[in-house]
């Protein structure tokens, strides 16, 4: 009911449009009467009642593809949501060289490691970036400063227990198997394995992007739904430590 009338409503205010651009002007009438008939037609009509069998040809032909476009407009009016719902599916795209894990995420290993293998409850330290690959590939974490040697050290990378929760699902969930020195990439479409909704300045939810104009592409992404909010992580490995049976971890 509620799109019948408002396509309704859409097709009697062009109707009145239709009125005054083909109403009959008297020959010899002045410019005055000219611009008032063609302004005010003595003619209207009821929104919800008028029939447009009873129209002429030329109108009635005009008037369906005014009802059409208006029912349209109402249908997208009335039910957004959906229609957004709709509309992001399409954008996913599909990654067919990475393997698509049973939860959801999918991951491709650029590099191989060596040495201890990420398990569920091991902590793990490694570097990081993060790119909207399903908006235009924009970084929201990138690493271009100085690396190795002095500035080698585990103060520039991020650290989290496997399974915590801390960090996003897709993420930690993709460093498992993973050993020192090996590189992975992972993407995480939206929803559960990504970033939570409530958590705009991801505090609670890492990894948090160490710039505002990073966190600001992220958000830009992760708040519109009429985008592919899909990201991608690159991980490498640094240091996998193992629990030590006394409520902490043994250095690896």
């Amino acid at each position: 009911m509620r799109i019948q009338q408002a396509a309704a409503a859409a097709a009697f205010i062009l109707l009145q449009a239709a009125d005054a651009f083909f109403v009959t002007v008297p020959a010899g009438a002045s410019t005055k009467a000219n611009y008032r008939l063609l302004m005010q037609p003595e003619k209207s009509q009821d929104c919800e009642s008028f029939n447009m069998e009873e129209l002429p040809g030329h109108r009635r032909k005009l008037l369906q593809h005014v009802f059409s476009a208006a029912a349209s407009a109402a249908l997208f009016t009335t039910f957004p949501n959906e229609a957004f719902a709709r509309e992001e599916t399409d954008f996913v795209q599909s990654y067919p060289d990475f393997i698509t894990s049973d939860e959801g995420f999918s991951y491709k290993d650029a590099t191989p490691g060596k040495g201890l293998t990420a398990e569920m409850g091991d902590r793990v330290v490694f570097d990081w970036s993060g790119y909207t690959i399903g908006y235009f590939g924009r970084p929201f974490e990138a690493k271009g400063g100085p690396q190795g040697g002095a500035f080698d050290k585990d103060l520039d990378y991020v650290r989290t227990v496997v399974g915590s929760g801390t960090f996003v699902k897709g993420l930690e969930k993709g460093l498992v198997g993973m050993q020192p020195g090996g590189v992975r990439q992972i993407v995480v479409p939206y929803g559960d394995l990504s970033y939570p909704a409530n958590d705009a300045s991801h505090d609670k939810v890492g990894p948090k992007p160490t710039t505002f104009s990073g966190q600001r592409a992220l958000n830009f992404v992760l708040e519109n739904p009429r985008v592919d909010r899909t990201l991608l992580f690159n991980v490498k490995v640094i240091r996998v430590d193992k629990p030590n049976g006394k409520g902490g971890f043994a250095r690896g």
